[in-house]
């Protein structure tokens, strides 16, 4: 059985822009550290991506895997899974929630589960999660506050 982690962050956007920046994998490599590339498997007929593949490179840890999404109508949820087992991964599923905040800001609800087809110690895999989330939601942050008001 996984561990299920969650963290949340406040950003100056409102909601729309921050799914806006989440749903644009295509542009991940500008602004998510670890990605090294991001190919749309498939759409669905809204032109939301339904299959995304990515390349991963965190300097220890390398992977390529493919996530399925599914969407909130109104975009306030955005949740993922593992389509197949990856090198390193035998289940990963997560999502944003995202809701109106004070004024013009959202909160963003994280939640991440993983579980590796590697050995790791407990403690060890969940201070890994810790740096994914944290990592993350600063770079998600980061990447919607330089992009409002262009």
């Amino acid at each position: 059985m996984t561990d299920v982690s969650t963290q949340s962050i406040v950003i100056d956007a409102p909601l729309a822009r921050v799914a806006e920046v989440i749903c644009d994998f295509g542009r991940y490599p500008e602004w998510v550290s670890a990605v090294q590339t991001v190919e749309i498997v498939e759409e669905y007929e809204d032109g939301y991506a339904s299959q995304v593949r990515f390349v991963l490179d965190a300097g220890v840890l390398t992977d390529e895997y493919t996530l399925q999404y599914e969407y909130a109508e109104d975009l306030s949820r955005i949740e993922w899974r593992l389509v197949a087992p990856s090198r390193v991964m035998r289940a990963h599923d997560g999502s944003y929630d995202i809701v109106p905040g004070q004024g013009d800001s959202s909160v963003v609800k994280y939640t991440l589960s993983i579980e590796l087809g590697i050995s790791m110690i407990g403690m060890m895999k969940r201070k890994a999660e810790k740096v994914i989330m944290d990592t993350a939601l600063k770079e998600l942050k980061r990447r919607v506050e330089g992009l409002v008001g262009r």
